[in-house]
């Protein structure tokens, strides 16, 4: 399901929520995953509501340092939302966007993958813009997600 970039987009302001659902291969089952998409700024931290998220997928800007920079602070937060065994064992992204500005790039995929790393999450690159490198992760996430769910069989609180 790919979604397309609009010119005239407005970034995100505070937070807003998002469904995707994604087919699990080879099985009959699907994975539904409601995004929280804040802007990252400090000011709409208050404004986080999590329902116990069970996955994390960070973003952060390849042409500005300092996006990178919080990326620590914004998992600690979801983190410590998740359940104590879910925050050890949960998957998770950091994805560098903005990557068709390579004129402006000023953080390297080197650099990134290292604070993905240090953070144990998987890295990825990519432009929303472009529609590039853009669904591996929600592939990779909910993957992840349901391969623990049912070989582990960990317990997930289901809010409907």
């Amino acid at each position: 399901m790919a979604e397309n970039f609009q010119k005239n987009y407005n970034m995100t302001f505070g937070v807003d929520l998002k469904v995707k659902t994604i087919a699990v291969p080879d099985t009959k089952d699907e994975v539904e995953m409601f995004i929280y998409d804040s802007s990252g700024k400090d000011i709409y931290t208050s404004l986080l509501t999590w329902n116990i998220p069970n996955i994390l997928l960070a973003v952060y800007d390849v042409t500005s340092a300092s996006t990178l920079d919080s990326i620590s602070q914004w998992v600690s937060i979801v983190r410590n939302a998740m359940p104590q065994k879910a925050a050890s064992t949960s998957p998770g992204v950091l994805f560098g966007n903005k990557t068709d500005l390579m004129e402006r790039r000023v953080v390297s995929p080197k650099v990134g993958a290292a604070v993905a790393e240090k953070l144990g999450l998987t890295y990825f690159e990519g432009s929303a813009k472009e529609n590039k490198g853009v669904e591996e992760p929600f592939f990779l996430l909910a993957h992840e997600w349901h391969k623990l769910y049912s070989e582990k069989k960990m317990s997930f609180d289901i809010i409907a």
